[in-house]
């Protein structure tokens, strides 16, 4: 699964997507953690938005409760979810964009060493994700966001050994399908990255706080 991310400058997102609306505004952040208002692109009304949602999903149905809010939800269990199955068939399709995301890998020692997964040639990539809207009963608006996660490729099995997702990065030629295709289309486009087209590497265990929020923490650290 995913549970903390990276997140890259607002221009060079921009220039990733092309959104046609811009309603978000942000700053790079090394640590976006659940419930966090995070920038994402839709399809809406015939063109790409670019909005900001809250991380975790609350269905429509909450009305405006948070509940337990899932980060994650795996391709192949849409449909059997009473949360995700009707924002899934109305096309309720999002992308997230990232400079990476971090993995904890269960050492001999019983140590959960974080590591850092980024691609090799995209400082930026886009994620799949399903969004909800959910009104409360004074009218306040939340919408949210849920990433979809795939099987992992041998890279993350390797890495993840206690997790058996990874998050659906999504190849440049697919946006567009994800976005404003059918929901038989956008599945279709979601499959395991090429494990040679990532990297992944140790950092440092300040990541498992939500505190910190720096480019130290991407960097690479010695094996504890």
């Amino acid at each position: 699964m995913c549970q903390r991310y990276a997140l890259p400058d607002q221009a060079t997102v921009e220039r990733e997507f092309m959104p046609s609306r811009i309603w978000w505004s942000f700053t790079p952040k090394y640590n976006v953690a659940a419930r966090q208002y995070v920038p994402a692109i839709r399809w809406h009304d015939g063109q790409s938005e670019a909005i900001m949602m809250r991380w975790g999903l609350i269905p429509s149905s909450a009305e405006g409760r948070a509940g337990e809010s899932p980060l994650n939800i795996g391709a192949d269990a849409i449909m059997g979810s009473l949360i995700f199955r009707k924002p899934w068939l109305e096309g309720q399709r999002c992308i997230l964009p990232m400079s990476g995301f971090y993995a904890w890998q269960l050492t001999n020692r019983r140590y959960r060493q974080p590591h850092f997964v980024r691609l090799l040639d995209r400082a930026v990539f886009g994620v799949a994700a399903i969004w909800d809207r959910s009104v409360s009963e004074d009218d306040d608006v939340i919408e949210s966001c849920s990433i979809i996660c795939v099987p992992p490729n041998d890279l993350m099995i390797q890495i993840a050994n206690t997790d058996g997702h990874m998050p659906a990065i999504l190849r440049r030629k697919d946006y567009s399908t994800w976005l404003r295709g059918t929901p038989v289309a956008a599945k279709a486009t979601l499959h395991p990255y090429n494990k040679s087209g990532m990297q992944a590497y140790p950092v440092s265990p300040r990541i498992n706080s939500t505190a910190p929020d720096d480019s130290g923490l991407i960097q690479a650290a010695e094996l504890a």
